[in-house]
């Protein structure tokens, strides 16, 4: 506790009891009450004084005390005890983004003290310096650990600003391990106060994959939004890049809201959005209005700019309440005017016939838990077939909005080298293979994959004699040669089936034989994990679940990045505006990947 040395003349604890009742009320309660539960009702003080030769009995008591004493003391630094309940408040600060000043709050250091009375809880400088960049330390080890597994990987980047304007650039990683689990990490969120051109953003991409010992060669691909001087790092870098879906489907219905009808009918929706969010009174009215017209419980929403998707909500939610708002506003003459026209419901239901079904494909591409890049390819054929195509009882404004974005979308989707891409994809995809390629692409699609395997084929290679040589180098280097084991029977018939079948054949007609194989199984079903069906199948065609693992690892969206800014923010607040960049650096990475 106060670790205050308490004189004693006897070799009593009168005392330490004393000053227990003095300073220490709350312990001194604890230790009476552990005392009346042993049998000792009596006070220290009338317990008579010690005999000379201690009797057999009190000999007993002493240690009993002596325990009872160290029920008190806290515990020592260097015990297994302190450094786990240490480490895991360490671990809790980072995961749950808890600002180090958590450690000091009165609140919290009760919790720590009923959890356990013993523990001393270090300040905020010791976990802001020791113990979070020692974490840090240990999480950049296991994660450098996990990129060793992955044989490529694809990434994602962007910029942006926290809340006290420091620019930073994050960079996540995407790859496939040897378990067909797909890994998602977040390398770092460093601090970028260079000019953001594509010749500055460029280098810092490439120092950042240096410094996690990432070699360029293996990176399949960068998804990016459509930032002009993104757009050029990645070219100057020679980087497949990927169009951000996402940001692609926002600046399609971004051109649907430069038509006059539907920016003024959106402009109502938030007038009457922003009317509900500043008045107690008429949330109170609105909720009244609801149980009237038997309508939903739901609260108004309201739109967040960046994304289109909250926007889409808010117009869905208004056409919801539109009676029991039309109720409301009506009853009050400084808001009737807010009261949605006919004309305005009408242009609001053309947008929402055309624009809702689009939301929930919108969040299923932006998940990097699975596989989502294969998915692309099925899902424009899905619009253009079914979900944007012109209905005979759609408006006239529905039909424009459904052109519209259908148009924009497969303009920039057309584009060779994406398209190629896209294709390559879906063909190692079990579930589509060449299913939504054209007809007159899938033998040159075909042809690419094969290319793409034997260069495969030939980098094992060295890297097969390379290891061979350093495995010599190992041998020679040894004193005693190691013992020739006799072969069994069964080792002359182990991995004969990939064998056989490409006996006598040259390594390219076995890639093409195999690649015929694969293309000929059955397909695996719509709703499982392509990476499920390729972890059992993947001995059946080896070259083939390499080219799997080379691409089905590429992200669809460039939403991974877009969840570092969200972790971002929820560190750098208005009450850690002061921290240093290299901390948030640590802290972001602790979050995402510890």
């Amino acid at each position: 506790m106060c670790r205050r040395v308490v004189p004693t003349s006897s070799g009593n604890t009168s005392n330490l009891f004393h000053h227990l009742k003095q300073f220490h009320p709350i312990e001194y309660s604890e230790s009476q009450n552990m005392r009346h539960h042993k049998g000792l009702s009596q006070p220290v003080s009338e317990i008579s004084p010690r005999p000379t030769s201690p009797s057999p009995a009190v000999s007993k008591e002493k240690p009993m005390q002596q325990t009872r004493i160290a029920a008190f003391m806290p515990h020592d630094k260097k015990f297994k005890r302190y450094k786990d309940v240490t480490k895991a408040v360490t671990n809790f600060l980072a995961k749950d983004t808890m600002p180090f000043s958590t450690v000091e709050n009165v609140g919290f250091r009760k919790i720590m003290s009923v959890i356990d009375p013993r523990y001393e809880l270090p300040g905020r400088k010791y976990f802001s310096r020791p113990a979070i960049p020692t974490l840090y330390g240990e999480v950049r080890e296991r994660v450098q650990e996990q990129l060793k597994s992955g044989s490529y990987f694809a990434t994602t980047a962007d910029l942006w600003s926290s809340r006290t304007l420091e620019p930073y650039l994050s960079l996540t990683v995407h790859f496939i391990d040897q378990d067909w689990k797909l890994v998602s990490l977040c390398l770092q969120t460093v601090y970028f106060p260079e000019d953001h051109t594509g010749e500055a953003i460029a280098a810092g991409l490439t120092d950042a994959l240096a410094s996690w010992g990432l070699s360029e060669e293996r990176q399949v691909c960068i998804t990016t939004d459509s930032g002009t001087n993104i757009i050029k790092a990645a070219e100057l870098n020679r980087w497949t890049r990927l169009q951000c879906f996402g940001h692609r489907l926002n600046s399609a219905i971004e051109k649907v809201h430069q038509d006059k009808r539907v920016d003024r009918a959106v402009g109502v929706c938030k007038k009457v959005v922003a009317a509900f969010s500043y008045s107690w009174k008429k949330k109170l009215d609105l909720a009244a209005a609801q149980e009237e017209y038997h309508l939903p419980q739901h609260k108004l929403i309201s739109e967040t700019p960046t994304r289109w998707g909250s926007r889409q909500q808010m117009v869905r939610r208004v056409l919801e309440q539109k009676r029991a708002i039309t109720e409301v506003l009506s009853k009050d003459k400084k808001t009737r005017s807010l009261v949605p026209t006919w004309q305005d419901v009408d242009v609001l239901e053309s947008i929402d016939a055309a624009l809702s079904p689009l939301l929930e494909f919108t969040d299923a591409l932006s998940g990097e838990s699975y596989v989502s890049v294969s998915f692309l390819k099925p899902v424009m054929h899905l619009f253009n077939t079914s979900i944007l195509k012109e209905a005979e009882d759609d408006t006239d404004l529905t039909r424009t909005i459904k052109t519209t974005v259908m148009g924009y979308l497969n303009e920039k989707y057309d584009d060779p080298a994406t398209d190629d891409l896209l294709d390559m994809a879906c063909l190692v995809d079990p579930r589509f293979k060449l299913q939504y390629t054209q007809e007159e692409k899938r033998e040159y699609i075909k042809e690419k994959a094969v290319l793409e395997m034997l260069k495969g084929e030939r980098a094992l290679v060295v890297r097969e004699e390379e290891s061979r040589e350093e495995a010599m180098g190992d041998a020679s280097a040894a004193v005693t040669p190691a013992k020739k084991t006799k072969r069994s029977l069964a080792s002359f018939f182990s991995n004969r089936s990939t064998s056989t079948n490409t006996e006598g054949l040259s390594v390219q007609q076995a890639v093409e034989r195999e690649l015929s194989n694969y293309l000929l199984s059955p397909d695996a079903d719509n709703d499982s994990n392509p990476l499920d069906w390729w972890k059992v199948s993947h001995k059946n065609f080896p070259r083939v679940s390499q080219l799997a693992k080379h691409y089905l690892c590429i992200q669809a969206t460039s939403s991974p990045s877009e969840r570092v800014f969200s972790t971002g923010g929820n560190i750098v607040t208005c009450k850690r505006a002061s921290l240093k960049p290299d901390n948030v650096d640590q802290l972001v990475f602790l979050a995402r990947n510890f």
